[in-house]
Order: structure tokens, then C-alpha cells, then sequence
């Protein structure tokens, strides 16, 4: 497979920890992955893979749709039989083996990655550490599944409970996190004993490929893990097939609440279990009390990450007015410093939007929050970087703003600090759960009472108190109300979603 010249020459200025472009290029795959096969859509079609940060072609993909996606679930159907009927303990030593050769080849994936993505080359090798944390944590988790022994009614019976795997997964992947998007629901279905066939994001195919290609070395059985690539003008038929065949148990999303709620729909008429995250509107609080250079750094992690683009960023920032100014000016003094620029430049904190649509949201945000009266106080516009045909846009901050303006109502999902003033603790709480979803929220104080009063009023299913990162193999990963259904990771959680409930009543006479 051949990259640009430009891209090879990307790759040779990477840092000494940066692996050959061969062997970066050994991961690189241009077919899906079927049945343990590389295979071509069945209609001989393709689609473009571009690099956001240049616009250049990667390569191409398979452009598979209906007839592709029912064969790959017949093939994961055929491989259920088997896979169920491995012990606990031999799918956990083929899941550590598949996590062993993710770690390992965790430059290559990286570079992949932000090829891709555009993410900066440093979060990519996180991503890829994080994603591999919940490959090893599944094969523990599905070790420890166990049921339960109960006396019954009568001294003759007995009652016990077996979880046993739910069959064929179907999973649909976002693009702002390619590979642990795809571990940590994979992972916990493999381990709980299903098969799966996955749609990744029309964006970023080539890691999901990549991990395939591991998975594979590792010897998953051919079958267990499958992968359906197609464009995004072949999602919906891709998507309606996993959300509405019969031989499908389970259908795993993330993605955007409106397209949640189509799958959901689809779904309901097979009654199968779902597991949605969904959007979010998180509410970034900073009170009185906080330490503001703590809470400055907090909001800079979690809300820069990926450019913006995480479902978990802060999105509502909630200033008490007596810091509000203080707090401000920190965040537009860091911001300032933040190099924006392709993902394999060295000191890249920021980078390419994934494509247009992106800008323009960005863009119209921006012009709303000024008509309503808000402030620009950092940034407020595109970038121009390179040859100028990626889509950049500086880090932003905006002040002076009101609940009814665009940027609070609507998910961000881009580096725009959208700034608020509140008065009270009630104030704030009331302001922050204004909102029809839940997936995360933030808040800074040093009130211990406050802590834990806020912690719990905030509709939101997952909270950081002193703390941007909520995301971890161990915490469960879910929303309430319009943010999703179900939670990812955690004790238990994660892996339970992929098992159902059996209820056996012996009678002993």
C-alpha cells in the first residue's frame, strides 16, 4: 500500500519513539474484515479516506451496504456457537493477547490514527493506551461473571441464576475516538461470550481495520470480530440492517441524540437491547471557593481534548461572579498559548476539525453568541495551516453570554469556551440541568457540603468534582435522560449489558 510522498515524509520527522513508515504501513488495510477474511463490498465499490488536517486521499475503503452487512452478521452468527462455548478464562487469554499486540504496535496505531483523525500525535498514543486498558479489563471482568444459589419457596426446591452471552452484537462507532470507541464495547461483548459486527465511523475506518488486523495475529477465531465499512450516503442502510435483523441481540451506539433516537426506533422492532451514548451539554462550574488556577487547568484538559470534539467536553462554563474575571483572564492567558496544527507537528495542542460541516457549525455559533451580545475575548476564527485546505479553527472564548443563546442550547463540539455568570449555588444547579440530556458535568469548589450537594443535584450521569477526567476501564460510562441508555465500563456495568438473565428452578423430590 502506498501513502503520499508528503505523508512519508510526515511519518520520518515523527519522534525517535515513532516506528518505521513500513511497518506503520503493515497496518494500513484497504478491504474489510469479514469472517477472518479481507474483503471487498459486494457491489465493487469504494470510498475516499482523506487526512483532515491537509485534505489529501489516504486511501480508499470498501463502500459496503445491505447485502454486505446481513452476511457479516450471518458469519458472526455462525461463529457464536463456538466462541459461547469457549471457557471465561480462554477468551481472556485471546483478549490479553490481542490487548499485548495493541500496546505493542502503539506507534503504529497512533500515526494511523491521527492520519485520520487529526488529533494530535501524542493524544493518539493515549487513545490507544486507553483504548487497550478495556481490552484487559473485560477479559478479567468476564472471568468474575457469576450467578446466584437461592433457597427456594419450598424445602424441595432450589433456585439459581445463569448469565449466559446474548448472541450477535451489532455496533455503530463514532470518528473522534477510533479506537477506544471500539475496545470498549467490543471488549466487553467478546469477553461476555457474543460475536460482533461493526460500523465504524465513515471518517476514520482505518484503525478499526487495523485493530482487526491485530485481533486477527492475536488469533481471535475468524468471525468473532467483524468490521462493515461504508460512506456515509450507505449508513442508514448499514444501520437499519443491524438495528433490524432478527439474528441481532444487541445494538451498540455512539453517536448524536437524534441519530439515537432513529436507531432506537428501528430496534424496537426486533425488541432488542441497547446500549446509546448519546450527545451531551455538559456544564462546566467554577465557584468562589475553587482553586482557579486548578479549575483553569481542568477546563483546559477537558475541553480541548480532540479539538473540542468529545461528547464529554465542557460545554456551558458556569462562573460565579466574583471569580468570573479572574477566571477569564487565566483561560485567555493559556489559550493564547496553544499552538494550533497538523497532528504530527511536534508541540501540537489542537488539531483540524474533522471536516467542513464542522467549521461552518463553529462559525454560526460564533455569530449567534456576537448577536446576542457576547464578548470575544481569545480567538474567533478559522486557521489557516499548511496548505490550507484542512479545516482549523483557533481555541475561543466567549463571555457575556445567556440561556438563550445558541451555544447553550446546542452541543458545541469544538474549541468554543462559552462563558456564563451565575450568582448562587441554586442559580447555577438550576441553570445546568436546563437541558434535555445528561452525559457529563463539572464543577470546582473547595465546600466540602458543596461538593456533595452539587455532585448529587446535577442530572447528569457522570460528575467531575475537582476533576476533568471521568472516563476509565473502572468508572461506569453513561447518561441520563437524552444522553443514552446503559452504561460502558465499570464494575459489572459493562460487560452486563452483553449478558442475559436465566432464572433455573430445580425441585429436588
Amino acid at each position: 500500500l502506498l501513502l503520499s510522498s508528503q505523508i512519508a515524509r510526515t511519518l520520518l520527522s515523527l519522534s525517535s519513539r515513532a516506528m518505521s513508515s513500513s511497518s506503520y504501513k503493515s497496518l494500513l488495510r484497504e478491504k474489510a474484515f469479514v469472517n477472518g477474511q479481507w474483503v471487498n463490498a459486494a457491489n465493487g465499490e469504494s470510498f475516499p479516506v482523506y487526512n483532515p488536517a491537509n485534505g489529501e486521499l489516504v486511501c480508499k475503503v470498501p463502500d459496503m451496504g445491505a447485502a454486505d452487512a446481513t452476511a457479516a452478521i450471518a458469519h458472526a452468527q455462525v461463529a457464536f456457537e463456538a466462541w459461547r462455548g469457549k471457557t471465561p478464562s480462554q477468551r481472556a487469554a485471546l483478549l490479553h493477547s490481542w490487548e499485548r499486540l495493541i500496546q505493542d504496535r502503539c506507534e503504529d496505531l497512533a500515526a494511523l490514527m491521527t492520519l485520520e483523525n487529526g488529533k494530535p500525535l501524542a493524544e493518539s498514543r493515549g487513545e490507544v493506551a486507553y483504548g487497550a486498558s478495556f481490552i484487559r479489563w473485560f477479559a478479567e471482568e468476564g472471568i468474575r461473571v457469576t450467578g446466584q444459589t437461592l433457597q427456594g419457596p419450598t424445602p424441595d426446591k432450589r433456585i439459581f441464576t445463569l448469565k449466559q452471552p446474548q448472541g450477535v452484537c451489532g455496533m455503530i462507532t463514532p470518528w473522534n475516538f477510533p479506537a477506544a470507541m471500539i475496545t470498549r464495547k467490543a471488549g466487553a461483548a467478546l469477553a461476555a461470550g457474543c460475536t460482533v459486527v461493526i460500523k465504524p465511523a465513515e471518517d476514520t475506518p482505518l484503525t478499526a481495520l487495523a485493530l482487526c488486523q491485530l485481533a486477527a495475529d492475536a488469533l481471535l477465531p475468524p468471525g468473532a470480530l467483524n468490521v462493515v465499512t461504508c460512506s456515509r450516503s450507505r449508513a442508514a442502510e448499514v444501520g437499519r440492517v443491524l438495528t433490524t435483523d432478527p439474528a441481532v441481540k444487541h445494538v451498540s451506539f455512539t453517536g448524536s441524540t437524534d441519530t439515537g433516537k432513529l436507531l432506537l426506533a428501528q430496534a424496537s422492532s426486533t425488541v432488542k437491547r441497547v446500549t446509546m451514548e448519546l450527545g451531551g451539554n455538559a456544564p462546566f462550574i467554577v465557584f468562589d471557593s475553587a482553586d482557579v488556577d486548578k479549575a483553569v487547568a481542568g477546563l483546559i484538559q477537558a475541553k480541548f481534548r480532540n479539538t473540542g470534539q468529545t461528547c464529554v467536553c465542557p460545554n456551558r462554563i458556569f462562573l460565579q461572579r466574583r471569580v468570573s474575571q479572574k477566571f477569564l483572564a487565566k483561560l485567555c492567558e493559556r489559550v493564547a498559548e496553544m499552538k494550533v496544527g497538523d497532528g504530527f507537528e511536534a508541540g501540537t495542542q489542537l488539531g483540524p476539525l474533522i471536516n467542513a460541516a464542522a467549521e461552518s457549525k463553529l462559525e454560526r455559533l460564533l455569530a449567534d453568541a456576537k448577536q446576542r451580545g457576547g464578548r470575544v475575548l481569545a480567538g474567533g476564527q478559522s486557521v489557516k495551516v499548511g496548505s490550507g485546505a484542512g479545516h482549523f479553527f483557533q481555541p475561543t472564548v466567549v463571555s457575556g453570554l445567556g440561556r438563550d443563546s445558541a451555544c447553550f442550547r446546542e452541543e458545541i463540539f469544538g474549541p468554543l469556551v462559552a462563558a456564563f455568570e451565575f450568582d448562587s449555588e441554586a442559580d447555577v444547579v438550576e441553570l445546568a440541568n436546563d437541558c434535555r440530556v445528561g452525559l457529563a458535568g463539572y464543577f470546582y469548589s473547595a465546600d466540602v457540603g458543596q461538593c456533595w450537594r452539587v455532585a448529587e443535584q446535577l442530572n447528569v450521569g457522570m460528575v467531575g468534582v475537582n476533576e476533568s477526567m471521568v472516563s476509565s476501564c473502572i468508572a461506569p460510562f453513561g447518561g441520563w435522560n437524552e444522553s443514552g441508555l446503559g452504561s460502558e465500563s465499570g464494575v459489572g456495568y459493562g460487560i452486563e449489558e452483553y449478558l442475559n438473565l436465566k432464572t433455573v428452578v430445580l425441585n429436588l423430590a
